[in-house]
């Protein structure tokens, strides 16, 4: 009867925890709020709460779990209707780094060591400060950098070319299996793909793990093994 209890009171909190997180939305660790993972941990501690104390009511932490997804989801919509209220939920980006200068003041303020930020630098892919123009400090602990004009990525208007626009590849092929309405939505049929796999000596789609064709019609395939 005990185990039994367990088991249901983990499915109702497993159930709770993934109601309230489709509600909150999606996002990943590292573009979390600082009140959405506040809230996540909380909703976790409460969660593990309801399964594991069986001498208390379940309706307590029921509402506590409850409670916290309903301020979370309004504190998402006021940052959505009123976006001026995002700086004094989430805060707001500080400038760590400007016009090749260190900010000691607002790094301070955004309470970031320098060592911290030498490290956030070096995951971003710049060993140097000196390649750095800009660097910007985000609400979700990332940093945004603007390297100095002869370190960025070389550009197509650079050298004044104008590329042609790219578009989603579509899956023509999966595990052997044709998708038609992919090849509908194309402008392509049987015929047509058939004949590309003879051109590339395959003799059955079933010989395909995944084909892909890109707005220019080129297939790319990948084979079975």
């Amino acid at each position: 009867m005990e185990y039994g209890k367990v088991i249901l009171a983990s499915l109702l909190s497993a159930l709770i925890l993934f109601i309230i997180a489709k509600m909150i939305g999606h996002k990943q660790v590292s573009q979390l709020e600082l009140f959405d993972y506040i809230t996540g941990i909380t909703l976790g501690s409460i969660g593990a709460e309801l399964a594991t104390t069986l001498d208390q009511p379940w309706w307590k932490p029921v509402i506590a779990m409850i409670v916290f997804g309903a301020v979370t989801v309004a504190l998402s919509f006021l940052t959505r209707k009123f976006p001026r209220s995002r700086k004094y939920i989430n805060g707001t980006p500080t400038i760590i780094m400007s016009n090749g200068k260190i900010l000691r003041q607002n790094m301070k303020k955004a309470k970031l060591e320098l060592s911290e930020f030498m490290m956030l630098c070096r995951q971003e892919g710049y060993f140097h400060l000196s390649d750095i123009a800009v660097a910007v400090y985000e609400t979700n602990g990332k940093l945004t950098i603007l390297p100095v004009s002869t370190k960025r990525p070389l550009q197509p208007e650079d050298i004044s070319m104008v590329p042609s626009a790219e578009g989603i590849d579509t899956e023509l092929i999966m595990d052997g299996r044709i998708l038609g309405e992919n090849l509908k939505r194309a402008g392509l049929d049987e015929i047509w793909l058939k004949k590309q796999l003879s051109q590339q000596g395959i003799g059955s789609p079933k010989d395909v793990f995944l084909a892909q064709c890109d707005t220019n019609h080129h297939l790319t395939i990948y084979r079975t093994t």
